[in-house]
């Protein structure tokens, strides 16, 4: 298990990236960051900046501070000496390969690398290492200084010892790791959010429902019980004292008949406009950046409340 006094390489400081960078930080980390994007040192430590006040609400280890990250023009320097490393480069697979190789290539023989990819395989990238041992997917949530969940899946190169290490390390920052049995496109939390979006998409395509009205009967319907439990245990709970049980005996024909009746749609350049004019519409005069504060402030709040709840898993 590695310790708040090791060194955490965080190659590509995108959007994940960076949050990636708050998160270790807060932990107690020294977090040793590379990206080859120009101004990209200058855009990290100020988005750090901008996060700290979250982190400090969320609880700081001893000894964390932002005066904690450095960067590095090369990958080499920024990986030589981690204890974990975190990559999150441009979702495609030749970049991926290049930089898996770059990695393995100066980073210590038994640092595990984890990769924040959305939907490529571990498989398809790791043989380009000499070590892929130790490559594996460590898949966060958006945005990862706040959200728990980080999906983890070894590729048919990842060794069983790789998978533990990850599981431990990440557990012990405070994430909620899972564990998938099998690679599959999109990893488990994004499949069941294309899901809902494909449903979402063809209402508003078919007339049933427009932007704002779909994103209200979320909001303010299951998407509450979704912040707090799963889907099979909000089933469960929908079925009183027969609990989940009783709801598919009984309800399990017409939802049968809803899969039946779900649409396709197509992502054409008509729609994806009349989505954006929805959206804009929803926003108003609004600031994204006020949105996005006011997300992330109740976000917080609602962490604290599970935290300290001895029920809600």
């Amino acid at each position: 298990m590695v310790t708040p006094e090791g060194r955490i390489a965080v190659v590509g400081t995108g959007v994940i990236g960076i949050s990636w960078a708050a998160c270790f930080l807060a932990q107690g980390y020294e977090v040793a960051a590379t990206d080859p994007a120009p101004g990209a040192e200058a855009r990290l430590r100020k988005r750090v900046e901008d996060f700290w006040p979250a982190m400090e609400r969320m609880g700081l280890a001893q000894g964390a501070s932002p005066a904690r990250l450095s960067f590095h023009e090369q990958v080499g320097a920024a990986v030589e000496g981690a204890v974990f490393i975190q990559e999150n480069g441009p979702e495609r697979v030749d970049i991926k390969r290049a930089t898996m190789q770059q990695i393995d290539a100066s980073a210590p023989a038994d640092t595990v690398i984890a990769t924040s990819s959305s939907g490529i395989r571990i498989s398809d990238i790791q043989d380009a290492a000499t070590r892929p041992e130790r490559i594996l997917l460590g898949h966060p949530f958006n945005p990862p200084h706040l959200i728990p969940l980080v999906e983890v899946v070894g590729g048919r190169l990842t060794s069983p010892q790789a998978i533990e290490h990850a599981m431990q390390f990440y557990s012990a920052i405070g994430k909620k790791p899972i564990l998938l049995q099998k690679e599959v496109k999109g990893h488990i939390a994004n499949r069941l959010q294309a899901a809902l979006w494909r449903e979402a998409f063809h209402l508003v395509e078919q007339g049933v429902a427009s932007v704002n009205d779909i994103d209200t009967a979320i909001a303010h319907g299951p998407g509450l019980r979704w912040a707090l439990l799963g889907p099979f245990m909000n089933l469960h709970l929908s079925g009183g004292e027969g609990g989940i049980k009783h709801v598919l005996e009984h309800l399990g024909p017409p939802i049968e008949e809803w899969w039946e009746d779900l649409g396709e749609v197509s992502l054409t350049p008509e729609m994806i406009a009349r989505f954006a004019q929805g959206v804009d519409e929803e926003i108003g005069s609004a600031q994204l950046e006020d949105i996005v504060g006011d997300r992330d402030a109740i976000l917080l709040d609602m962490l604290s409340q599970k935290a300290r709840s001895r029920l809600i898993p």
